[in-house]
């Protein structure tokens, strides 16, 4: 249902739908009306043609270089029959209902239905308002380059109906999207909108802002994870040049300074004294050996079946956004006004006013571009730290988290422990057992301010992630059980969530046991996988890529599929293994079924991203925990993909369909992984179990 607002221009909403589970706060759509509707905007997704015939959409939701205001932008101009050039869609501040969340790979499934009717609806009120103005039948008239077109050539632009089509009740056409059939532009591959603003320096970020009398603010933190704060002498600080305050916070110590330079050098001249964390014993070797054991033992084999068994472990992964966290915050003694980038904004919104002190309706959140997140963004760790400085020196602030702040201190990604057994007769799989531990976020590490934890809508988060059902395959009597650690140490959902290692190690496993039967990996899977659509994904890159053409020594290709948000993904990889230790993913092809693709180009962006991480993710990129402390700081210890490690050939294939669209942006991380870990396994003759592997 599409609901009027009151308003001189034509602006309409429609609620969206509630996709995420009551935990995240959502409220069931008001009932269909057909009375003007006030104050939904908190609630809805709002529509308003301009005077100036600019077509707005306040977007509920975060751009963090995923396209989805892009996406939208093309929902809307499709069924408007609008230039693309003429939709802007500005980012919603945190609102008091509603779902806001972006993340899950839910975005563009949550607001294709939403968006289109509410295009739908405004073109159709606009038709009609034209018809009246020009006294002509309605079905005579056409649409397009945001403009209503009589049959004998009259134009009226949008802008010049919007006030009259306010007004208009009952619509003399169909305000129904259209069929996929008359797709102009839903389903054409297109350049981002905001591609001219990235590249010449006017989209604006959290650090381009510049609000009044907020000033630069780091934070000096301990050198351990959770380390406490014994005692600071501050007066070196205190008397350099452009340093204004210096104030403690559960964090550490932040410095408020004239600008960023300052302020570092001023956290550097504090003498601190610091108390060790509590993991201050622990390193990666002590962690891992406590996940093996945590790991469930598994069930007896089927009798007279050959056994194909394995053991991966995963390290902790940092999701080192290119942009690093920055968040302003100007808190008074009645209200407060935040500024950052963030998925959860009304989440944020809240756990700001608590730790404030101030009622959430006191508390105004601006959610800005972010640049990158990977799941980074939906916790808000240094918008709360903002607010708190902010609150105890009694001014607004500019808190930047550098590189070091957040890889040593910030979210990352839990390291797991997996045990297979696969038991086969007769040439086919009989039983699949998966167990696993994880690592999860210790209940008294939770809550501080630097460690605001996000728990993913639906789930508890309390011993990592949960093995799968491995339910994309016909492997017989399929057993799955999790254990794990609760440890002092800040996690949070990185890109894929649980299937970027679960089903990376199951798809390596299936290789190997493709290997076991003598039978080749694609072959193998094409007689045991159930989806038609998975399958087609897989004959896709394998008739793309060449699989099983012949390779140099050392070189070899890997394949790996996966399943999930409604989507499924194929990925051939090719290696060059012939330096075991500096491998080199040579070319990548990747096939996807996403339903709809909405736009074509910026999913096979979404895919080339997804490669990239997987290339990271297995071969080289991981977070050593010594003594308690992170060991990586920034990219040059923390080696995540550079262009040197890029396939020399990417090519990303997108299936056609016509049904409703299913999610993307984290789709592709698990076949990657698994697509480059079972080439280098066939390029090197060994069998990868510890990722990543250069580690």
């Amino acid at each position: 249902m599409v609901y009027s607002l009151s308003a001189a221009t034509l602006t309409i909403a429609a609620p969206l739908a509630c996709d995420t589970s009551p935990a995240q706060g959502s409220e069931p759509a008001p009932e269909p009306s057909d009375v003007l509707v006030t104050g939904a905007d908190a609630e809805m997704l709002v529509l308003e043609v301009t005077h100036a015939n600019r077509i707005v959409v306040r977007l509920p939701r975060v751009e963090v270089g995923q396209g989805i205001t892009t996406a939208v932008a093309m929902m809307i101009a499709e069924e408007l029959d609008a230039r693309l050039a003429d939709v802007d869609i500005p980012l919603a501040d945190a609102r008091t209902k509603g779902n806001q969340y972006t993340g899950g790979s839910n975005s563009v499934v949550s607001l294709y239905g939403p968006a289109r009717r509410l295009a739908a609806t405004a073109r159709a009120r606009l038709v009609t308002a034209a018809a009246r103005r020009w006294h002509l039948p309605a079905w005579s008239l056409r649409t397009g380059n945001t403009m209503v077109i009589a049959p004998d050539g009259r134009t009226a632009t949008f802008g010049s109906l919007s006030a009259s089509a306010a007004r208009i009740r009952r619509t003399a056409v169909s305000a129904q999207p259209k069929p996929a059939s008359r797709h102009q532009l839903i389903g054409r591959p297109t350049s981002r909108i905001d591609a001219r603003d990235i590249v010449t320096g006017k989209a604006q970020y959290t650090g381009d802002l510049s609000v009044a009398g907020a000033k630069p603010t780091v934070v000096a933190r301990p050198p351990t994870l959770g380390g406490r704060l014994v005692s600071v002498d501050d007066r070196a600080a205190r008397a350099l040049h452009g340093v204004h305050a210096v104030v403690r916070v559960p964090g550490g110590v932040a410095v408020v300074a004239e600008s960023f330079h300052h302020a570092f050098q001023a956290r550097d001249a504090l003498k601190i004294k610091w108390a060790p964390g509590p993991l201050a014993a622990l390193s990666d070797a002590q962690i891992r050996s406590r996940l093996k054991a945590a790991v469930p033992r598994l069930g007896p084999a089927p009798r007279g079946s050959t056994q194909v068994e394995a053991e991966f472990e995963f390290a902790f992964v940092s999701h080192a956004p290119m942009e690093v966290l920055t968040a302003i915050a100007d808190v008074r003694a009645h209200k407060a006004e935040i500024w950052f980038s963030s998925q959860t904004p009304t989440d944020a919104r809240d756990s700001i006013a608590s730790a404030t002190g101030l009622p959430a309706s006191a508390v105004t959140v601006h959610v800005l571009r972010g640049g990158g997140s990977f799941g980074r963004r939906l916790n808000f760790d240094a918008a709360i730290e903002a607010a708190l400085i902010s609150k105890a020196a009694k001014r607004p602030v500019k808190l930047m988290w550098s590189r070091n702040d957040d890889t040593r201190h910030g979210r990352m990604r839990p390291a797991t422990h997996h045990r297979f057994r696969a038991s086969h007769a007769d040439g086919r799989v009989v039983a699949f057992s998966h167990a696993m531990a994880g690592v999860g976020e210790s209940s008294g590490n939770k809550g501080t301010a630097n460690q605001a934890a996000f728990v993913r809508p639906g789930r508890v988060q309390t011993a990592g992630p949960r093995p799968s059902d491995s339910g994309l395959y016909n492997f017989g009597r399929v057993s799955a059980d999790a254990g794990g650690i609760e440890l002092a140490i800040p996690l949070g959902a990185w890109r894929s969530v649980d299937s970027g290692m679960v089903r990376t190690a199951e798809e390596i496993v299936v290789d190997e046991i493709a290997r076991s039967l003598g039978r080749d990996p694609v072959a193998f899977r094409r007689t045991t996988l159930r989806s038609k659509a998975v399958r087609a994904v897989l004959d896709k890159v394998a008739a793309a890529g060449s699989w099983g053409r012949a390779m140099p020594d050392g070189h070899a290709q890997g394949v790996a599929v996966h399943e999930e948000y409604g989507s499924c993904v194929a990925c051939l990889a090719e290696i060059d293994a012939t330096d075991p230790k500096h491998p080199r993913v040579t070319k990548v092809v990747m096939a996807a079924d996403v339903g709809t693709a909405v736009n074509p180009r910026g999913l096979q962006a979404q895919l080339m991203g997804t490669a990239v991480d997987g290339i990271s993710t297995v071969l080289q990129a991981g977070l050593h925990i010594d003594r308690g402390a992170v060991r990586e700081g920034s990219f040059a210890d923390f080696r995540w993909a550079r262009q040197r490690h890029a396939p020399l050939h990417f090519e990303a294939h997108i299936m056609p369909s016509e049904g409703e669209p299913g999610g993307a942006g984290e789709l592709g991380v698990p076949a990657a992984s698994g697509a480059v870990a079972n080439a280098y396994a066939r390029a090197t003759g060994t069998k990868p179990r510890r990722f990543p592997l250069n580690f």
